[in-house]
């Protein structure tokens, strides 16, 4: 299946969205993006800290899709396309930033085809060493949340989750 051009290998059709139009479901996306190398490095490592996070009881997590040649937006339109109320994709970051292997995570509440940069929240740079699993897992679990709650991401969301840790202590 293809959308915007790119190669979807979960293909949406193979399973039913029955029950994911839930307020609370996240849609996990993996695309290579610019390095496959910090998907292959990166991806299952961070996928597994922040589901250790997640309260299973108040999140519906849909199937994992993978997505090949895959940029930011695809997440919207994979979001939009089975009624998630949010999409995370973990992407391949651009070689020579700073590594080569370099994951970066975008979070978008109410995902759809035509948002933008500002629509989205990023974490960028979880690898070795860069920013480490568990903060990465903590930090998205936090905007996850507070998402949810707000209903909005983007500009209007801030990241604060060392303010919520420091409470938590």
């Amino acid at each position: 299946m293809k959308i915007a051009g790119r190669v979807v290998i979960r293909v949406f059709s193979t399973y039913s969205t029955a029950g994911y139009e839930s307020c609370n479901t996240a849609v996990f996306c993996i695309a290579d993006g610019l390095s496959a190398v910090a998907v292959h490095r990166h991806a299952v490592h961070l996928l597994e800290a922040v589901f250790r996070l997640l309260d299973p009881s108040d999140w519906r997590v849909a199937p994992v899709v993978l997505v090949q040649q895959g940029r930011v937006a695809i997440a919207d339109e994979i979001g939009e396309s089975i009624g998630a109320s949010l999409s995370v994709l973990l992407i391949g970051e651009r070689p020579g930033l700073s590594a080569s292997d370099g994951l970066g995570v975008y979070l978008t509440w109410n995902p759809r085809a035509g948002l933008t940069d500002a629509d989205r929240n990023c974490i960028s740079n979880v690898r070795d060493e860069g920013l480490s699993y568990e903060l990465a897992a903590y930090k998205l679990a936090f905007l996850m949340n507070e998402s949810r709650r707000r209903k909005l991401s983007g500009i209007t969301l801030k990241e604060d989750s060392q303010a919520a840790l420091t409470k938590a202590e």
